[in-house]
């Protein structure tokens, strides 16, 4: 009898430790190119054995390979975590040192962590959800969100602080892990998504209610309100604003955001020029009917805001960050509380539109009969 195919990719994931350690002690594969060299073969060897796994399955998603291959890289980036922070030594430290340098830093270390717990979670589910004939596509724009949203502040982020000048080989496969999540959003938004069956009386009594008589809605934009003000202000702050308020909550409150390593400054202007557009079209559908693109977009979102809060709250925090850097012990409330509420407001939304999503469905056509079905 063969094991689930979860359970297979799980095993297959335990691997990566053991290959880091044996390519760890071998003095010959710890130069720059080598190291890129043995990734790609390694990578070519989990994939031959992914195809032998689901070769008796008679039609596979693509994406099960994405989701496989990536399971081994959160292993790989948990074992990364672990030692940064000591409790374990003699696995990853060639790669740092002659891969990727910047592995080394506190957001580095906090991402780590979240591939190796969160992704690898997700992805175990995907799977079985997969092979199970489910549907996966709202765990799937979690992942995509989260993983583009680690990306898109990692590569810049590298290339505009302190380990812009010690770029190596290594540095360039985060390009495919960047793209293929792309790839993947491409196909999971091009998805029908599944609704629910409402009545055409319970999809007009919910959408003729105004902002102010759905108290949750109105709470949730709120919420969207302040993390729209946060993410300008802070913004204006990574851009060197000249206000005296700046000045103050960047050396008093949250020096982290001017740290060298370059991961926080380019993280607020993410949320200052791509967020900020979002949160403004989530207070948008929250206010008019029948936006069933919210739907997606929000477990997007949430996915994305939850890793970035994740690496930038605990870096500011984590003691691989210098001292001048991190938050000071006085203004820890203060500064946490604001960060966790700007994690919470796109979770809460997305939690909002998953569990009801009547308001977000297509308005009823005038004239529709009561007793008439309405399926999205």
């Amino acid at each position: 009898m063969r094991p689930p195919v979860e359970v297979s990719v799980f095993l297959l994931s335990l691997l990566a430790p053991g290959v880091l350690y044996t390519m760890n002690n071998i003095p010959a594969l710890q130069e720059p190119l080598p190291v890129l060299g043995m990734g790609m073969v390694v990578l070519g060897s989990v994939l031959l054995l992914l195809h032998l796994v689901v070769r008796h399955k008679t039609k596979v998603d693509p994406l099960f390979y994405v989701f496989a291959v990536f399971s081994f890289s959160c292993m790989v980036s948990l074992t990364n975590a672990l030692e940064q922070d000591g409790f374990i030594s003699g696995f990853i430290s060639f790669y740092v040192q002659m891969g990727e340098p910047h592995l080394s830093t506190a957001y580095a270390v906090m991402m780590s962590y979240w591939e190796g717990v969160v992704h690898f979670a997700l992805f175990l589910a995907i799977i079985h959800r997969m092979f199970k004939g489910k549907s996966y596509r709202s765990l799937g724009l979690l992942w995509v969100g989260s993983s583009i949203a680690h990306q898109v502040v990692l590569i810049p982020g590298v290339v505009i602080g302190k380990y812009g000048s010690n770029i190596r080989p290594g540095f360039w496969r985060n390009v495919p892990l960047f793209l293929v999540p792309l790839w993947a959003a491409s196909l999971l938004f091009s998805r029908p998504r599944v609704m629910p069956v409402a009545t055409a009386d319970r999809i007009a009594v919910e959408q003729n209610k105004s902002l102010l008589s759905r108290p949750v809605d109105l709470l949730l934009s709120l919420l969207l309100l302040g993390a729209m003000a946060f993410s300008v202000f802070r913004g204006f702050v990574v851009l060197d604003c000249p206000l005296d308020v700046s000045f103050t909550y960047i050396y008093q409150y949250e020096p982290y955001l001017k740290d060298p390593v370059g991961f926080p400054r380019f993280m607020m202007l993410v949320y200052l020029f791509y967020a900020l557009p979002l949160l403004t079209l989530f207070i948008y559908g929250l206010k008019t009917p029948g936006c069933r693109w919210m739907l997606d977009w929000t477990i997007f979102f949430a996915g994305a805001v939850a890793q970035a809060q994740w690496c930038h709250i605990g870096a500011s925090l984590h003691s691989r960050t210098p001292f001048t850097y991190r938050v000071p012990a006085d203004k820890w409330w203060p500064v946490i509380t604001l960060n966790v509420l700007l994690a919470a407001a796109p979770i809460l939304l997305a939690l909002r539109c998953h569990t009801n999503p009547v308001y977000f469905m297509k308005p009823v056509p005038k004239g529709q009969s009561n007793s008439e079905k309405k399926t999205n």
